[in-house]
């Protein structure tokens, strides 16, 4: 797969209001600055901790990346 974060975790949109993946996924496609090619663990981390919406935790982004990692393999 060749598909970056972005793309992958917009499969979670449109969830249950109270599903944390898919919050995070409605966050992210909000926030327009989000580097939406970006495929490196670092990069995006780092977007994560200094700019994302309070509501994108780096806990369920990590928990993303290793789906997103694993669907990557």
């Amino acid at each position: 797969m060749n598909q970056s974060f972005y793309l992958y975790v917009l499969k979670y949109r449109g969830g249950e209001k109270k599903d944390k993946k898919s919050l995070f996924a409605e966050m992210m496609f909000n926030q327009h600055d989000f580097p939406k090619a970006e495929t490196s663990f670092d990069a995006l981390s780092k977007y994560i901790e200094e700019l994302a919406h309070p509501d994108m935790s780096a806990t369920i982004f990590d928990e993303l990346w290793e789906l997103y990692y694993e669907a990557r393999r």
